[in-house]
């Protein structure tokens, strides 16, 4: 029930997210760090002679991405390593009056569903880098930048993909948290998503 309760606070969150952006674009980050991302591509692109400026640029975020995707590998052998001493330590967590009995097979679900978080982190941080990759040889081809250019479109979707997955790939990082405390006890689940989903609304929100 917990879980249950866990995911509908995300699902509906989500969709006040999306109807909020839907209704006004401005009021979302991501909105407006996609609209800087085409703009940056259209400056390079235009200009001819920032050729240095878009390597640093991209290769800054290669390595950021790569440190996060092997921070999601550490993690994963990690939690494979100390998964038996997270159950005994969990159990002795426990708040008095608020102790589950032990089941093993929740225990497994609990485990294997951050296993999987960790897995989509690492998933997300390959691809942010597999597109940054492919933006580094796109905008320094000689090209027009104009709105109109499929090469300019192409080069801003793509730096945009590679930005979308690097933001999930975050995203799945805040979303290990209740995982995490839910091994000591299904109302810590609970309290962790509400403080999840209050720290997701201010960092999804332009700052003013």
């Amino acid at each position: 029930m917990a879980l249950l309760v866990s995911c509908l606070l995300i699902l509906v969150y989500y969709v006040y997210l999306g109807r909020r952006t839907h209704c006004a674009p401005d009021s979302s980050v991501h909105t407006l760090n996609a609209r800087i991302r085409e703009r940056w591509v259209e400056m390079i692109m235009s200009s001819g002679k920032m050729d240095i400026l878009a390597i640093q640029t991209l290769r800054n975020s290669v390595m950021a991405a790569n440190f996060m995707a092997s921070t999601s590998i550490l993690l994963i052998i990690g939690t494979l390593n100390i998964s038996e001493k997270m159950g005994q330590g969990a159990l002795g967590w426990h708040p008095y009056g608020l102790a589950q009995p032990f089941s093993t097979e929740l225990w497994q679900l609990k485990l294997g569903l951050l296993l999987l978080d960790f897995s989509i982190a690492f998933y997300c941080f390959s691809m942010a880098i597999r597109f940054f990759n492919h933006v580094g040889y796109m905008i320094n081809l000689p090209v027009d930048s104009a709105p109109d250019s499929s090469l300019y479109k192409q080069t801003c979707a793509y730096l945009n993909r590679a930005g979308s997955y690097y933001a999930f790939g975050t995203r799945t990082f805040f979303f290990s948290l209740p995982i995490i405390l839910w091994f000591f006890g299904p109302y810590f689940l609970i309290l962790g998503t509400l403080a999840l989903v209050g720290g997701l609304a201010v960092l999804d929100k332009v700052p003013s």
